[in-house]
C-alpha cells in the first residue's frame, strides 16, 4: 500500500514539474530534480511513510539515496513550502491526485 501510494505522489510531482519518472530519478543536481525529489520526500514523510521505506522505493526507481539526504530534503522542502505559493500549489495537486 506505502508503495503505491509513493508512485502516486512521484507521478504528481513529476507532472507538476514537467518531469518524466526516469528523469526526477536520475542522479542529478539539476535544480528541477532535486526540487521534485524533496517535495516527493516532504509529501511521503508527511504521509508518514517510514524513511527506510522511502529509501527502498526510491532504489527500486534506481535511485540510491541516503537516510541523510531525505531528512535534508524534506527539510529544504518544508522551507519552500513555508515561503512560496507555487511550491503549495504543487503540493495541494499531488495530495489530490491520491
Amino acid at each position: 500500500m506505502k508503495r503505491e501510494i509513493f508512485i502516486a505522489y512521484a507521478k504528481a510531482v513529476a507532472e507538476q514539474f514537467h518531469l518524466t519518472l526516469e528523469q526526477m530519478f536520475t542522479k542529478t543536481k539539476k535544480r528541477e530534480c532535486v526540487d521534485a525529489r524533496q517535495i516527493l520526500y516532504y509529501l511521503c514523510m508527511e504521509r508518514p511513510i517510514r524513511i527506510s521505506y522511502i529509501q527502498r522505493f526510491m532504489e527500486e526507481q534506481g535511485h540510491k539515496v541516503q537516510h541523510s539526504t531525505i531528512i535534508h530534503g524534506y527539510k529544504q522542502a518544508k522551507q519552500l513550502i513555508d515561503n512560496d505559493k507555487d511550491y503549495q500549489a504543487i503540493l495541494k495537486y499531488a495530495e489530490k491526485k491520491l
